[in-house]
């Protein structure tokens, strides 16, 4: 009776393993424990245990005489240990990742190997981009397998729709009875966006941009002492997020918007409050008027 093909499941686990043999230069004989391998690639042991065997009848694992499989002989040899990734590697990935995710070229579930596959790119890249869209809540780790992206403002009338409920919140929290800007964290935006005005452009600031951004209005929403309009705040933040990491209004509306978010801080640091709500209002609806065209996309060296 002939053994039915390896699913797709023990392909690519059988990969994964591989590639940890490799990655990692485990010499002939050293012990592949079906826990910590069930760990690393986030299943359980028994897809793991199926792909050790597979291995096995390819000769690149062995099974012990007692339980437990080993690594053979005939195992492909280790890489020379990779160079360690520069932040501009994970930048790049990290903004391939969020255009391609915007323009509807990925899909909502995918896995590392996926990854590495669509933008050649290596393991501990692939995992330091994840961990990152991971802390800012843009993808979440499957139960099993994979990884699945978070809901995004995926059309124009759903980025229409943010900008009219924004309007109707933000400015109104700065006009809060409990409103307190607090000093330390204005001083603190004040030297980002003071640094941002003086970096040279690149397309992987945009990254640095939103986030500083996406801090701004949130610590604004936190100041309010109204708990809603902050959590209000944070849930538009993570819809936004992957349709702004991809700043295609170039360098020139980059220092618009630092001038205006300064201008705010400098009505509040006044205790000109309803001035300050004015403007934020005036700079919210700027934004909202800012549509995605070639013309939009110029180089920001031609702008700055």
């Amino acid at each position: 009776m002939e053994k039915a093909p390896p699913s797709r499941l023990q392909r690519e686990l059988s990969a994964g393993i591989i590639d940890l043999i490799r990655s990692e230069g485990l010499a002939p004989g050293t012990r592949l424990a079906e826990v910590a391998l069930a760990e690393r690639l986030q299943v359980s042991r028994t897809p793991v245990r199926a792909a050790l065997k597979l291995l096995a009848r390819r000769k690149l694992v062995h099974a012990g005489e007692s339980r437990g499989y080993f690594v053979a002989e005939t195992a492909p040899a280790p890489h020379k240990a990779p160079p360690k990734p520069s932040p501009d590697d994970t930048d790049r990935l990290f903004l391939a990742i969020a255009r391609d995710r915007r323009a509807g070229r990925l899909p909502d579930e995918v896995s590392e190997r996926d990854l590495m596959r669509r933008y050649d790119a290596t393991r501990p890249i692939v995992q330091r981009v994840l961990t990152k869209l991971a802390e800012v809540a843009a993808v979440q780790r499957k139960p099993g397998h994979g990884w699945r992206f978070q809901p995004t403002l995926a059309d124009t009338q759903a980025r229409d729709e943010s900008y009219r409920y924004r309007l109707l919140i933000e400015p109104a929290g700065l006009l809060e009875p409990g409103f307190q800007l607090d000093p330390a964290w204005a001083a603190e935006m004040r030297r980002r966006h003071q640094e941002m005005l003086a970096m040279p452009w690149s397309d992987t600031v945009s990254i640095a941009l939103y986030e500083m951004n996406a801090a701004f209005h949130e610590g604004l929403a936190a100041a309010s002492g109204n708990r809603y309009l902050l959590v209000a705040v944070q849930q538009q933040n993570r819809l936004r997020r992957f349709g702004n990491y991809d700043w295609t209004f170039g360098h020139a509306r980059v220092i618009v918007n630092c001038r205006e978010h300064l201008a705010i801080l400098d009505q509040l640091e006044a205790g000109q409050n309803e001035a300050a709500a004015a403007l934020l209002r005036r700079h919210l609806e700027g934004a909202a008027r800012l549509k995605r065209s070639p013309a939009n996309s110029a180089a920001p060296s031609k702008t700055a």
